[in-house]
């Protein structure tokens, strides 16, 4: 039962102008602070107002502004996650699973309230408030209370950034769990690139209002469509780049030339490789190799796992400023690489390097 969905929403300085099709999975709505990620989803709960456009799912309609049908968000049938869950604090675990229930016969839904507890692994805590719930268990009651009316669509907005790291890694496994047994629309709204790969099939990309890209997430990844969609991924290494033969270019920035792996359809504007691409090779792969350069590292960021470093090619650098590229790598392949005299070899592999239109 696929979401179909055309809406205009415009405030002062700002509007909402998308249409796309959800399949019945998950999809990852990522976009900057301020891109209309959370309006999009209210737009789809019913919970915003003067929205204009056309929402339907499968075959209900639940908006068609042009035909004057605007059904209520209580009876849309869309299961809503805030991002701090909005449990209603006078009123028990139970009472707030069963809170969209009412409509049912009392063993029923009684019935229905025990099951959705189970499900989310808090069986034995129905009698709590919610000050008594840590936040992971405060998380899990919202999902069951978003599932608790049979929901035909999933809107979670940002349910994991009010979490610290180790919880929001256990709560990241259970909204996979929930998904793997959800077979219908999911839109998980986030500004972290990895959260969303993680967690979506698909992924949509916003910008000022607008979808950008959408499609399957490996697809985007490997291949943006625009400089802004492979920012928004995650991309850090862009130059500009003009064709010079058949599968040939010129990357001006990093002042080589390079192979490139797919064919050049389009006049291409810019070329891009993600840091995590960038080979570092252990010996000279001897002549005729393509795509392999000399390098120096100019200064390097680290994080607990991983290393960032930033390499200038060809020569070495003049201070810690001068770079071409970053790369990353393990601290383990780094512990072994440190110590190695300079200059380093590293491969832009041709099937890694993409090419952007202007």
């Amino acid at each position: 039962m696929p979401l179909e969905v055309q809406v205009v929403k415009t405030l002062p300085g700002f509007s909402l102008d998308v249409a796309f099709a959800a399949p019945d999975a998950p999809l990852s709505v990522l976009g900057p602070s301020g891109s209309g990620k959370s309006m999009l989803l209210r737009a789809i709960a019913g919970l915003e107002a003067r929205v204009q456009g056309r929402i339907a799912l499968g075959s209900r309609v639940v908006l068609d502004s042009a035909r004057g049908i605007h059904v209520p968000a209580r009876e849309r049938r869309v299961g809503m996650l805030f991002q701090h869950y909005a449990l209603f604090p006078h009123r028990t675990l139970e009472q707030n699973v069963g809170f969209g229930l009412a409509h049912l016969p009392g063993a029923e839904r009684d019935s229905r309230v025990k099951r959705l507890i189970e499900r989310v692994h808090l069986d034995g805590l129905g009698r709590r408030y919610p000050r008594e719930l840590s936040g992971g268990e405060q998380q899990r009651a919202a999902v069951a209370r978003a599932l608790g009316t049979e929901p035909e669509a999933l809107l979670l907005d940002e349910p994991l950034s009010a979490l610290d790291t180790h919880l929001r890694s256990r709560m990241e496994a259970e909204l996979q769990e929930t998904f793997s047994s959800y077979s219908k629309p999911a839109l998980l709204v986030t500004h972290n690139i990895e959260e969303a790969y993680r967690l979506g099939e698909q992924l949509l990309v916003l910008s000022r209002g607008r979808v950008i890209a959408m499609g399957p997430k490996e697809a985007i990844f490997r291949d943006p469509p625009t400089m802004e969609v492979a920012r928004l991924t995650g991309c850090k290494n862009f130059s500009r780049a003009r064709s010079i033969a058949e599968n040939r270019i010129e990357a001006a920035d990093w002042d080589c030339e390079l192979r490139v792996a797919r064919p050049i359809a389009r006049p291409a504007a810019h070329a891009g490789i993600r840091a995590h691409q960038i080979e570092f090779l252990e010996s000279s792969p001897g002549e005729g190799a393509e795509n392999v350069f000399p390098c120096w590292v100019a200064r390097t960021s680290e994080t607990p796992f991983r290393i960032t470093l930033y390499l200038k090619l060809h020569q070495p650098p003049k201070g810690t400023g001068e770079h071409h590229l970053q790369a990353e790598m393990f601290k383990e392949k780094w512990r072994a690489f440190q110590g190695r005299p300079f200059p380093w070899l590293v491969r832009l592999a041709p099937e890694s390097v993409f090419l952007l239109p202007e």
